[in-house]
């Protein structure tokens, strides 16, 4: 059986054929792994994970497409002609309907809102209130879907937090299997205390002194 440490995707292969004493068809496999990733990755928020885009708004257009890889909004500020940040606050897209029913009303934007999918339909879409009145640029911090271990080999999360990786796969794994309840079980509670270590790094240790979205800063 493979040791449990830092994990490369055959490692992980090979890791939940040994606990389920059963061999899986590539197929399969990849997409046991790609469930278990996107359910971490859509529970956690780990400055691993975030990523910075930077987009020329064109004035008078309120809105503009999100990143293709976005999961959520950690901070989005646009940029004024003299270097300003501007840090915006999240609404509902109700809002921005009711707050500023006429997009031909041009400002310097305070608020976004998510909407979507737009075209192609598999992307959001930012709202901007009031509809930027200058070419401004925008500065996202995002957190992102990255690439799976199926494709990459590696990743962060396979070589420092491989346990909720592999527990998270072999949940997948007894499900496909249809295996007995007393291993799902087992399973999840060994994913769910890996996945609270993860949430306790993302959601202590790596936010302390950071900057979010309601806070509004200029640089000096």
């Amino acid at each position: 059986m493979a040791t449990l440490g830092s994990l490369t995707y055959a490692q992980l292969v090979t890791a939940v054929s040994d606990y389920t004493q059963n061999t899986f068809d590539t197929t399969d496999m990849n997409t046991m792994i790609q469930q278990a990733e996107q359910r971490i990755y859509n529970s956690v928020s780990l400055a691993n994970l975030r990523k910075t885009s930077s987009t020329a708004l064109t004035p008078s257009v309120q809105t503009f497409n999100a990143p293709t890889d976005l999961l959520s909004v950690y901070s989005f500020a646009v940029i004024d002609a003299s270097g300003n940040y501007i840090y915006l606050l999240n609404k509902d897209p109700s809002f921005m309907q009711e707050a500023f029913p006429n997009p031909t009303a041009t400002g310097t934007p305070q608020y976004y809102a998510l909407n979507g999918p737009s075209t192609p339909v598999t992307r959001l879409q930012f709202i901007l209130g009031p509809t930027p009145n200058a070419a401004l640029v925008t500065d996202l911090s995002y957190f992102a879907m990255p690439e799976s271990i199926v494709t990459a080999t590696t990743t962060w999360l396979s070589e420092n937090f491989s346990s909720v990786l592999l527990y998270g796969t072999l949940v997948e794994a007894n499900t496909y299997m249809k295996g007995e309840q007393d291993m799902t079980v087992m399973y999840n509670q060994k994913y769910m205390e890996a996945l609270a270590l993860l949430k306790n790094l993302g959601d202590g240790k790596q936010q302390t002194d950071t900057y979010r979205h309601e806070v509004r800063v200029k640089p000096q």
